[in-house]
């Protein structure tokens, strides 16, 4: 891969799942010159400077700051090729009870970036999305979504600098933190676990597929492209009662701000989507010369098609979950693992 080999890439919000999994992929397999993480916590930083994966591998550099802030960002891009914004407040229910915060956060941060990116010559970046960003219901799907038009925006901003910005949407990731996956894991041992809905589903990825999806994005991405890989869908009972079989099912009820199924290209999307084989490509409503090869490559999406987990070809069964949750680098993951061995399952 071209766009990282010997290149300083600098990942926003890096001490996070996905951030500690790219910068991991990145070491091991494309040699960059610098990893940079960029992160607002230090002892989660202390954390990943000992974590077994990374310790003493001088290419990686650690950056306490916040897209928040412009002046600290602009020093941390001093001389960086690549940026991937993993940065965000993403828990729905804080969004909601704190809703200042998500803005700066998730929607000036955004513009902090594209800014700073453009004024010290970064030649590509790519953002994070969220399928709840797709006709948002919560506020951080709307701010998601603000962040998207912001860096698909930022290809006209940068005029004459070669800086592109590309978006990646993509749904839950499996484990990642405040997920229903460690939640469910951590209550296996109990007679009942809380399902809001008996027909909700969602879509689901790794960590290790979200982030070699990125890069693949990183590397082919002119700027303007609003990347959705296609993965598979899961209904949220059958996760529980791969779990735990044992335990009754208790209906919660949709919480605030929760929808009963995912949507990743929308019918209003998809009248300038093209679909490839492995993804969705959502190319900016202006016309820009470097996008015209993904309608070489693909096919136009039909303008009533809807990505969506529930209209989904593409279904995580038992044996398939059973394998997802075994393979998390949680302790809950790896207990269960042996657990369902001993019961021969």
């Amino acid at each position: 891969m071209q766009t990282v080999r010997d290149k300083r890439i600098l990942i926003t919000g890096g001490t996070g799942s996905f951030g500690k999994t790219l910068a991991d992929i990145l070491l091991r397999e494309h040699d960059p010159r610098r990893v940079i993480i960029f992160s607002r916590d230090e002892l989660k930083q202390f954390e990943m400077q000992n974590d077994e994966r990374f310790r003493n591998d001088r290419r990686l550099r650690f950056f306490i700051g916040d897209v928040r802030d412009p002046q600290r960002l602009a020093r941390a891009l001093d001389g960086v090729d690549v940026i991937v914004h993993a940065a965000a407040l993403k828990q729905v229910p804080a969004a909601e009870y704190n809703p200042f915060e998500a803005v700066k956060t998730n929607i000036l941060g955004a513009q902090n970036i594209v800014d700073a990116a453009i004024d010290k010559g970064v030649r590509r970046v790519v953002a994070l999305s969220t399928d709840k960003a797709a006709n948002p219901i919560n506020l951080y799907g709307a701010t998601k979504l603000c962040s998207d038009k912001i860096f698909v925006a930022g290809n006209a901003y940068s005029g004459a600098k070669d800086t592109a910005f590309s978006v990646v949407r993509y749904g839950n990731v499996v484990g990642s933190r405040g997920s229903v996956v460690p939640f469910f894991l951590e209550r296996r041992h109990e007679t009942s676990l809380p399902i809001t809905d008996t027909r909700m589903t969602r879509f689901w990825i790794t960590l290790e597929m979200g982030a070699r999806f990125v890069l693949d994005c990183l590397e082919r991405a002119a700027g303007g492209e609003l990347f959705v890989p296609k993965i598979p869908s899961m209904r949220v009972v059958d996760l529980a009662r791969v779990i735990n079989p044992a335990a009754k099912q208790e209906i919660v009820g949709i919480r605030p701000g929760e929808k009963l199924h995912e949507v990743m290209v929308t019918e209003d999307d998809a009248r300038h989507t093209v679909e490839l084989e492995d993804r969705f490509v959502i190319l900016p409503p202006y016309k820009w010369k470097p996008l015209a090869r993904w309608e070489e490559e693909g096919k136009p999406c039909e303008d009533s098609f809807r990505y969506a987990s529930d209209t989904n070809p593409q279904w995580l069964d038992e044996p398939s979950l059973r394998e997802m949750i075994g393979g998390l680098r949680l302790p809950e993951a790896r207990a269960w693992l042996e657990e369902q061995k001993a019961a021969g399952r």
